[in-house]
């Protein structure tokens, strides 16, 4: 589904990614692993178009798309859910919903509307809140709206950015569920979690970054015995080994 191959991005002089390359299969989950400023959200970003990479391909089923503008991308299929969730404060819920439907541009507004209140089936936490703003909402909340939100786009390929990041490890539970569930209903997902221990249980194949290469590639299970990312990511603490998705 995804193919990137020796893609090399910059901002400005600095150059973030070192000529990365990996692949989606349609059906999986597949995780991006690596400490902060190893280059996982700038490989999104660069997918999904909010960054041009100066070397290399991107191709998503088959055509390539390194060189069209975001919007253009969302329209072929790929949605991105940004790391810190990215809710427009002055929007309620509802709102919220349907604007991550607007580059479906056949649909109708009252067709939007109608696959929001499905939205809100899917996600019965946000039904209660649906009229009220997106701001208010815990940052559990926050985050199912804004993953919800990335469907809306009714996307082949969902890019999840940090998921977990600074929530409660209960609700770090329930969003893993989430990511399992829309796997299931047929969305190819790739992921970027610091999390690695949850992200590796949810995933079937898993990449670690370092400074802007890949260094590791394997798939999710060999991920969690390789000594060196148990060393590196996934720790030895009692509480690490507790955090398994059910």
């Amino acid at each position: 589904m995804l193919k990137v191959k020796d893609i090399e991005t910059y901002y400005g002089s600095i150059q973030a990614l070192k000529g990365i390359s990996l692949e989606v299969n349609e059906g999986e989950v597949v995780t991006l692993l690596g400490s902060n400023g190893a280059g996982k959200s700038t490989t999104l970003k660069t997918i999904s178009g909010l960054l041009r990479p100066v070397r290399g391909t991107i191709e998503f089923m088959g055509e390539r798309i390194d060189h069209l503008k975001p919007e253009v991308i969302v329209q072929k299929g790929i949605a991105h859910v940004p790391e810190g969730r990215k809710i427009f404060p002055g929007l309620t819920v509802r709102d919220n919903l349907m604007l991550g439907a607007s580059g479906r541009v056949k649909l109708s507004k009252a067709q939007i509307a109608e696959e929001a209140e499905q939205m809100l089936e899917l996600f019965p936490a946000l039904k209660p809140f649906a009229d009220k703003l997106g701001w208010t909402l815990s940052g559990g909340q926050q985050q199912m709206l804004a993953i919800a939100r990335g469907l809306m786009a009714r996307p082949k390929l969902l890019l999840l950015d940090e998921p977990s990041l600074g929530l409660a490890p209960v609700l770090v539970q329930e969003v893993f569920h989430i990511i399992r569930d829309i796997n299931t209903r047929g969305t190819t997902i790739l992921l970027v979690e610091q999390n690695a221990f949850m992200a590796l249980k949810v995933a079937h194949r898993g990449y670690v970054m370092e400074t802007g290469k890949i260094v590791l590639h394997d798939l999710a299970t060999n991920l969690l015995n390789n000594e060196q990312v148990k060393r590196a990511y996934l720790g030895t603490t009692k509480a690490a080994r507790r955090q398994v998705v059910g």
